[in-house]
């Protein structure tokens, strides 16, 4: 184990005093023990995060970039093994992802710009919580788990949950501060399940997603079963719409059950008003892109 060690007095609140780049996990969780550590790798909200918030930053910098055991795609035993450190331009090029995920592969093709994709990552992204993230409503639709691993007393102790339970507020998380998010998974998914996910910016490639709306279901016939829906921007977190899901599941998918559907989804909501869009705006939007999911999912 060693990580590189840098100390800066700090000059005033919110200010960093040291920062550490461990090459383990084991180095890592050892350096969050005491709870003084911030986690950085692509660090795209870095400066945002320090602007809007100072007196909540932690005064140690652990970045992870150099552990190796964050990096990677694979196959394991029905999951799909997704590393934290995984940028979205990597998401969106690799077969695995494309294969057993399609719908986080939309995902990351929506997201930002070229440059922000090649650094941004998967765990940032989860980890940064926002409401808006790109990510997020893809992995609520594919019932992925987070992993996180800590160090009690010099024992490693891992613990898995879903990512629906991890997000828990905007910016806010389940994980604790000794923790260090160490990978998702994803469960291998059936060859039938159809995927949809749509996104609304002023630029959708480059801004901030005003809302998103996901879709994942098996369809037989005119029908779908096992429906997940999950909604993005319009609740604290992303949003799986249950309400929405149990009106679709195993009905007929006609123009009667995409309007009960949509009322659902009316009532699951909580948009805000914000520099990006209006409370009313926003449930115009989850209107409009949920009818254009359900219509494609019932013209495929």
């Amino acid at each position: 184990m060693s990580s590189k060690h840098h100390t800066d007095q700090a000059e005033s609140t919110g200010s960093v005093r040291a920062y550490h780049a461990p090459d383990s996990v084991t180095a890592a969780t050892a350096l969050l023990a005491d709870g003084q550590g911030a986690v950085i790798a692509g660090g795209t909200d870095l400066v945002l995060q320090r602007r809007a918030t100072p007196s909540s930053w932690q005064p140690v910098l652990v970045s992870v970039r150099r552990i190796d055991a964050l990096y990677g795609v694979r196959e394991d035993e029905g999951w799909l093994w997704l590393g934290p450190l995984t940028t979205v331009s990597e998401l969106l090029l690799d077969p695995l992802v494309a294969h057993h995920a399609p719908v986080l592969r939309r995902a990351a093709d929506c997201f930002a710009s070229s440059q922000i994709r090649n650094a941004a990552t998967l765990g940032g992204n989860l980890c940064n919580a926002s409401p808006a993230g790109d990510l997020l409503v893809p992995l609520i639709l594919l019932d992925a788990q987070v992993e996180l691993c800590c160090s009690d007393e010099g024992v490693t102790r891992v613990r898995s949950l879903p990512v629906e339970q991890f997000l828990i507020g905007p910016g806010r998380t389940s994980r604790q501060p000794n923790e260090l998010l160490t990978a998702v998974r994803v469960p291998f998914v059936q060859d039938t399940r159809v995927f949809a996910f749509e996104k609304f910016g002023t630029r959708p490639a480059l801004d901030i997603a005003t809302v998103s709306v996901g879709l994942s279901a098996v369809r037989t016939g005119d029908r779908l079963t096992q429906v997940r829906v999950a909604l993005g921007a319009v609740a604290p977190t992303a949003l799986r719409a249950r309400e929405v899901e149990a009106v679709l599941e195993n009905r007929k998918l006609d123009d009667e059950t995409i309007a009960s559907a949509v009322s659902a989804a009316m009532e699951e909501i909580n948009p805000i008003d914000d520099v990006r869009a209006s409370s009313w705006y926003r449930k115009e939007l989850i209107h409009n892109l949920l009818v254009r999911v359900l219509r494609n999912a019932a013209d495929s």
